[in-house]
């Protein structure tokens, strides 16, 4: 018993490294222009070279819709610095996608908040992307959320 015991253990603290590395971010997104945020829709990833850069989110809180993007820690890990932008995108009855709210950012951070949209009556998407703004250029590494109505 006490070999099985032992044995155990030892797979188990040998595991945790490997369950630590899967799993996903563990902190609260905290909107600093709105203290009540809620998720609506999924999340997605944005990917370049076959890592993963960030997670994409939307919320709602406040009146309004924000896109958020939290930057992996071994994106983080693995680089300098790195440009990214979050929006809202809106989508009209002709199916024309409009991008508001941007906020880009240069430099080393863990998260990024859009410009709070007034867009609660509209379909909207959260995106992310690796680059400047105000909009994703043609070859941006993207992601968006599943659409919210």
């Amino acid at each position: 018993m006490r070999r099985t015991f032992a044995q155990a253990a030892a797979a188990g603290a040998l595991a945790l490294p490997m369950l630590a590395g899967f799993g996903g971010p563990a902190h609260a997104e905290t909107n600093p222009s709105c203290s009540r945020v809620t998720q609506i829709g999924s999340t997605a990833h944005i990917t370049s070279g076959g890592k993963t850069f960030a997670s994409v989110k939307q919320f709602k809180g406040c009146n309004k819709n924000w896109a958020y993007i939290y930057v992996w820690g071994s994106w983080r890990s693995s680089h300098k610095s790195w440009n990214a932008c979050a929006s809202v995108t809106t989508r009209s009855g002709s199916g024309r996608t409009t991008v508001e709210g941007p906020r880009c950012k240069s430099g080393r951070f863990t998260e990024l908040w859009s410009y709070g949209t007034a867009t609660l009556s509209k379909c909207t998407r959260a995106l992310g992307w690796i680059g400047h703004g105000p909009f994703p250029g043609s070859g941006a590494r993207k992601a968006s959320t599943s659409e919210r109505c």
